[in-house]
């Protein structure tokens, strides 16, 4: 599949703010669908489009929730809110969230800003510049910090299996569990961890999540699905600030960067 410019690229497209709110955090561990987490008193779904609010360049959001989810509809936003149904993975939602979009009548040079509900300490002046960027990008850019820590690749082996290298296991060599052990240090110079938000131009988002459909793909986020027919995808430094709440110990920093923040 060949993917292509097909129409002039507009500097001043209208931006349209999406927030993929459809999935369960299962890694969070909590009962309730981790977007709901309360934090300083507010649910991270609320404080994540109030971020969105804080730029200038969005004037409303579409949230993508889950089809059973009624818990969204009862809560007040800092943006005007519209709604649709999201799917099993997230590229679907994000699918879903696209289809919502065309048929309000955007144009396929407009930028969609995709951003997770679990970000809910996003700068706006990073908002700002990841829109300012895939303004003047064909498909898109991405917010994202270079890794600064030191990586390493891993294999997985027995316990029995690792006494047989290791003079010092032999109390355990009869223990068959499983760890986890150092293959090698793994070169980070250019290694970035991607955040959101991301943002693309809707007609390339459109044609890039069909393809994944078609060829039924795994994706991570939106700029993987460009990765895969290599479409140039811009990087835009983002401050570290903007951590994911995925384990119950981030609220812990998210609450201290909420705090730093007010």
């Amino acid at each position: 599949m060949s993917i292509t410019q097909n129409h002039p690229m507009n500097t001043t497209p209208h931006i349209h703010a999406m927030i993929v709110a459809a999935g369960r955090g299962s890694r969070f561990g909590a009962t309730v669908a981790k977007q709901y987490t309360l934090l300083q008193g507010q649910t991270l779904l609320q404080r994540s489009v109030a971020r969105l609010a804080s730029s200038a360049y969005i004037d409303k959001c579409l949230l993508v929730v889950a089809e059973d989810d009624n818990t969204a509809q009862a809560l007040d936003f800092a943006l005007p809110i519209q709604y649709t149904s999201g799917g099993a993975e997230r590229w679907q939602s994000v699918q879903a969230g696209v289809e919502a979009i065309v048929k309000s009548g955007a144009q396929a040079s407009d930028l969609v800003l995709i951003h997770d509900a679990a970000r809910p300490a996003v700068p706006s002046q990073d908002i700002n510049q990841v829109i300012e960027a895939a303004m003047h990008e064909p498909y898109g850019a991405i917010l994202a910090a270079p890794v600064a820590d030191t990586l390493k690749q891993s294999y997985t082996a027995s316990y029995k299996h690792a006494s047989a290298v290791s003079e010092h296991s032999n109390a355990c060599k009869d223990n068959n569990e499983a760890y986890s052990y150092i293959k090698h240090t793994l070169e980070r110079s250019n290694v970035w961890q991607a955040q959101t938000p991301q943002v693309f131009r809707l007609g390339q988002l459109r044609e890039v999540l069909a393809y994944v459909d078609k060829h039924q793909l795994t994706i991570t986020d939106e700029a993987s699905a460009f990765e895969y027919l290599k479409l140039p995808i811009r990087l835009i430094t983002g401050s570290r600030q903007n951590i994911k709440l995925t384990y119950p110990d981030d609220a812990i920093l998210l609450s201290a960067i909420l705090t730093a923040q007010s």
